[in-house]
């Protein structure tokens, strides 16, 4: 999910929700931590974060119902999902009788939210990003890029090193906020 929607692990996020059975706190907890989740919501129906798109197969319609294709396509853009029961309505004094092959389902994932399916288990990522949970992110990236730095410079993990930072407002904004933080990971 954060690959579909191109968001770095070092990016917090606010929400995950599970479609899926439950499981233990210590194993949420454990699930937060390494996907940078902050929250991760077990739900019984994730379909609340997809809309559906219900248009007539043309091949299958076509046929049958010509000219009325266009007012078919009308209505069924006004229909939620069938669950594979047949749409049965009245156009124009005709009764219309559509069966599963006979219509295509698209899914559009809602605004601010990327979604995986895989078998029964669907997870769903809330990727809108607050201010607080990107300067997060940049805090994380600061103390990854400061790492990188201090092994290729030869220092051992144990090492404790002197951290400057000069040029630029946003990161002296970021350091004079969670320049404590930053400095413990640091050493």
């Amino acid at each position: 999910a954060r690959n579909a929607a191109n968001i770095k692990n070092r990016q917090p996020v606010a929400s995950m929700y599970v479609q899926g059975k439950a499981l233990p706190d210590m194993y949420v907890s454990i699930i937060a931590d390494e996907l940078n989740v902050k929250e991760v919501k077990f739900v019984d129906d994730a379909s609340s974060f997809i809309s559906y798109r219900v248009k007539p197969q043309l091949k299958t319609l076509g046929p049958r119902y010509g000219k009325l294709l266009p007012k078919i396509n009308q209505y069924l853009a006004g229909e939620g999902i069938g669950n594979g029961e047949l749409y049965r309505f009245d156009i124009d004094g005709t009764e219309i009788a559509l069966s599963a092959e006979d219509v295509l389902v698209s899914t559009e994932e809602n605004a601010g939210f990327v979604t995986v399916t895989e078998h029964d288990l669907s997870v769903v990522l809330d990727t809108n990003l607050t201010p607080e949970l990107i300067e997060e992110g940049f805090v994380r990236e600061i103390v990854s890029k400061v790492q990188t730095m201090r092994k290729e410079a030869g220092f051992e993990v144990t090492d404790h090193i002197v951290l400057s930072h000069h040029g630029n407002s946003l990161i002296e904004g970021i350091f004079a906020r969670h320049g404590a933080e930053i400095a413990a990971d640091t050493l």
